[in-house]
């Protein structure tokens, strides 16, 4: 096995345990108003089923983006500042940041670092994760599958989020998105 096969196999391991450490240790707690609807269930569903039929795919079928080498090394860069920039988010946050979508009473709306640009860096960064996934495995259905699928999860996650600070902060957080994007900044 070559280095940088290994090296990818070691960041899916890294990547599927700070998910995991996330979903057992940042959920809210009974006090806190829980808004998820079921949001976090779907997304580990999706993430699951998207990692494993984006590889699945890229070993029965063979549809290449590129043939170049670099392609590789940019998925696993992007998984690296996924992984990373995410984790980054979620210190920030502190005790705000839960898996499931929940407000505690003192909450407040951050508006400063990523969350200038983003309203949803963590969730960016997660599907920037995702992206490198499919570029790393270098194969069209592999990149579709493995970007696509979190991405409709977060984006119904996002829909749920939003209803929920809406609820909470009203004109407040209305405001905030109006001078902000979802998960691309100056994009979308």
């Amino acid at each position: 096995m070559s280095v940088i096969h290994m090296f990818f196999y070691i960041l899916m391991m890294v990547w599927f345990l700070t998910e995991f450490f996330y979903k057992k240790r940042l959920k809210s707690e009974d006090r806190d108003q829980n808004k998820d609807s079921s949001t976090l269930d779907i997304l580990w569903i999706a993430i699951i089923f998207s990692i494993a039929s984006s590889v699945t795919v890229s070993y029965l079928i063979d549809f290449p983006i590129v043939h170049a080498a670099w392609i590789v090394y940019l998925g696993e860069l992007f998984i690296v500042m996924g992984i990373v920039f995410r984790f980054i988010i979620i210190k920030s946050l502190g005790k705000y940041f839960t898996v499931d979508i929940a407000i505690k009473d003192d909450h407040a709306i951050k508006k400063e670092g990523f969350y200038k640009y983003l309203r949803h860096p963590s969730y960016a960064f997660s599907l920037l994760t995702s992206l490198g996934l499919g570029l790393y495995l270098n194969n069209w259905i592999s990149l579709a599958l493995a970007f696509l699928i979190p991405f409709l999860a977060f984006s119904y996650r996002i829909m749920i989020e939003e209803k929920a600070l809406i609820e909470r902060f009203g004109e407040e957080y209305i405001e905030y998105r109006k001078k902000t994007k979802k998960l691309l900044p100056f994009i979308y």
